[in-house]
This record gives structure tokens, sequence and C-alpha cells, in this order.
């Protein structure tokens, strides 16, 4: 209105008046995503920081005038992961190469106000199906990416720099996210202690994770609630069940994604508040693994249950070699090829089945599990390993009780084979009798 007021022109395609369209113009794609790393960074988790700009790191090359001149790909993306795009690391010297492609990229950006383009937006959304080597990404990452960039353009929308989400006008479909566990991950209980018994055996530290591994299926709990567990969190009477009390989480995110520069980031739990704390019962078999593990090997000096060799946090590549290890020495070799309990995160989905498959009301399931009920119902309401012959014996038994019940015309089961005969016509009538069926 304003412009319109004071006689500024209109741009005939866009609509826009010429001054904003000039600031559309001025601002790259390039300076608006390091504009919204810089809104986003302070309050975003370290696991979530690294997979903003990851997604950025994929759509902000090709979202280009022209690549004349282009530096080497890779050098590119180290300018854009290490410097560009990690506010953790502006003030450190950038290497020439890497500050050579960065200064090529300023200029090459394409202007937001050109992002209204669809063919743009399509381009970006490819190169987000896209792994490096050429082959499609998991869905589960198209749709992580996708979100990131609808975030960023939205943002560029607050800031007056487009006037739509133009996302939104792209016709471009994300492959379907598979959300429920494949229920041949799931393993039974007794599968769970085999591997548990095989752990101490496959590597000098599986002793001391056969507890950690425990609490994933006992307790239904996340690996990096695990790995953060300390002895006050802890309550483990001399029988009878117990009760764990989590209050905060440390994944593994990398030093570069946290503040303090540590590989993990303490924080609280998953879809809670920050001091919201969740409270576990454990059943007798958790508690008496738990007290020999304290008494055999005792705590960090943080309090923490499970370490390192060196006393730090546990590394996920150290425990998940571990479990393959396992797996091959518990499993059968038809097993062992097979996705059954292929991860350690797999034991939390066997917990979560088993207590829904075991009548456990899902509110309960969830409020243990760290879960809303409708990700719960969606996600975990898999069948346990074995289970599938005695539904199936459920089945077989429930059509044989059936059998003989309002037969038509003796007593022996249709045979589909001879039942084609031509349709009778009623004496007198002209049209075929009806099922009684055909008239519901």
């Amino acid at each position: 209105m304003k412009a319109a007021a004071a006689g500024e022109p209109f741009d005939e395609l866009t609509g826009l008046p010429e001054s904003k369209l000039r600031e559309q113009d001025r601002t790259t794609w390039y300076d608006h995503a390091r504009a919204y790393i810089e809104m986003k960074w302070p309050h975003a988790a370290a696991k979530s920081r690294k997979s903003m700009v990851d997604a950025l790191l994929t759509v902000t090359p090709v979202l280009i005038v022209a690549d004349r001149g282009a530096p080497d790909a890779e050098t590119l993306r180290r300018a854009l992961y290490r410097w560009a795009f990690n506010p953790n690391t502006r003030s450190e010297s950038v290497p020439a190469a890497e500050e050579a492609a960065l200064a090529w990229l300023s200029r090459q950006s394409l202007p937001v106000g050109r992002l209204r383009d669809t063919d743009h937006i399509r381009t970006a959304l490819n190169a987000c199906s896209r792994r490096l080597d050429g082959k499609p990404a998991a869905a589960t990452t198209v749709q992580r990416k996708r979100a990131v960039f609808y975030n960023a353009l939205g943002y560029a929308v607050e800031r007056n720099l487009l006037d739509f989400n133009p996302i939104d006008r792209t016709q471009w479909k994300a492959p379907a996210v598979a959300e429920a566990v494949d229920r041949r991950v799931v393993a039974n209980t007794a599968q769970v202690e085999s591997l548990l018994d095989a752990v101490p055996a496959v590597h000098p530290q599986g002793a001391h994770l056969v507890a950690f591994f425990a609490c994933l299926y006992f307790a239904g709990l996340r690996p990096s609630e695990a790995a953060s567990l300390r002895r006050a969190d802890c309550h483990l009477p001399e029988s009878g069940w117990g009760r764990i009390d989590l209050a905060e989480t440390a994944p593994p995110t990398g030093a570069d994604w946290t503040d303090d520069g540590e590989v993990r980031q303490v924080r609280g739990l998953k879809h809670r508040a920050e001091t919201e704390m969740r409270s576990v019962p454990i059943p007798p078999d958790l508690v008496r693994i738990l007290r020999a593990h304290l008494a055999e090997f005792g705590t960090a000096d943080d309090g923490r249950l499970f370490r390192a060799a060196r006393g730090g946090y546990l590394v996920e590549s150290t425990y998940g070699e571990i479990w393959r290890d396992a797996r091959k020495a518990a499993l059968t070799p038809e097993q062992a090829v097979s996705p059954l309990a292929g991860r350690p995160y797999d034991l939390r989905h066997a917990a979560v089945t088993l207590w829904l498959n075991g009548g456990v009301p899902a509110t309960e399931v969830a409020s243990r599990a760290g879960h809303g009920v409708a990700v719960l119902l969606k996600v975990y309401a898999g069948c346990i390993d074995g289970d599938e012959e005695h539904i199936n014996q459920q089945i077989e038994r429930a059509i044989k009780a059936s059998r003989g019940r309002g037969r038509i015309r003796g007593n022996r089961p249709v045979n589909p084979a001879r039942s084609k005969s031509k349709p009778q016509v009623a004496s007198g009538k002209g049209s075929p009798k009806r099922s009684s069926l055909e008239n519901h």
C-alpha cells in the first residue's frame, strides 16, 4: 500500500513493487541459508543442527546461476560444512581453497526471488532424493531434507524475500516412508537372552555391555538413554520390581555441533520438557542384571553405569560391532542373515512390541517408552518373531469351528471347481434368482 501511495512502479510479472523486487534480487540463497542457520542455531539440539546443515549442504550447490568455474564438489561441500554453515567455527581461518570455493558460490548463488520459479525448487528437491554416488537416498533422508528446505523457504517468506513458499506450488512427490517397525527385526525373549549370553564371549568389553543391552530390552530404553544412565537413576531392591528414573540423554552428534565441543550433547529426554523425568518400572530380571553389573564394574567417576574402555561415553561403533558378533554366535545361520535383532535399537522395538502384545494398555506402554500413543500404535505394533505360527493355528481352528454352520444342501464343504453351474431360471420368470446376499 505504501508503494502504491508513493507512486512506485510495480513489476508486471510478479506484481511486486520494484523496491521489494530489488531487495529479493540482492539477497542470494547462500546468504539466506546462512541467515537461517544463525536464526535456528541457538535453540536447536546438536543433532538437529547437523541435520539442518546436511540438508542445506545438499540444496545450496544446485541453486546457482551458472556452474562456470565451479570448484571441486568435495572442496565446496567441505567449505560449507566446516565453515560457512557452522557458526561455531566462524572465527577460524578458512584455507585458501575453501575460501575460493565460498567466494565462487557467493557470486553464483541464485537470488532468493528467483526461487518462485518451480524449476529451481524441483532441481533442489531432486538433489535431496539422491546420494552423493547418484543412487536413490533413503526415504527418511529425503523427507528430512525436504522438511528443512521447506522451513528455510518459510523463513524467506517471513523475511519478505518471498511472498509464498514455492514448494507448495511444485509438483514433486517424496518417497513414502515406512513408519511401522519391520516385524522381522523383533526378537522374542528366548532369542534376546541367547544373545545376551553370547555377548561376554565375543569381546573383552562384552561382559561390561550385557547390562547395557539388557536395559534396551527389559526397560525399552533408547541406546542414548542407557548410555547416560547413572547409579542415582536406578532403584534396585534385593527382590521384586525396581525402577529407572530417566532425566537426561546423551545422543552422539560430533564435536562440531555442540556448544562445548563434546562429542555428545547431554540434554533432556526426547519429546519431553527439559527438566521432565520418565519413570520406567523394571522387572526382577533386569534388577538382578544391574545389581550384578554394579557389583562387578562399579560406575564411572560421574556415576554412569556404562562407559568406554577409557572411561568416556560408549561409542556406537564399538557396541554395534560387539552386537554383530553376538548375533553370529547366538543365532542360527538362517536367523543371522535375517534382519532379526539386527541392531541394538531393535531390542527396544522388541520390548515395546512385547508389552503391547502382552496386553499392557497403550497409554502405559507409551508412558514407559517415551512416546505419544498415536506414534506408538503406528510404529511399534509389530509381531513378535515366532508368533505367526501361533496366530495361523488360531485362524485354522476358527475355520474348523465355523465349518458346518449354516451349510446349504448337504454337509460337505463347497467345492469351487464343481460350483460353476448355470443360473437357474424360475418357472414363468425371465430373470435368474437373486441370492439373499445380494440384497444386503
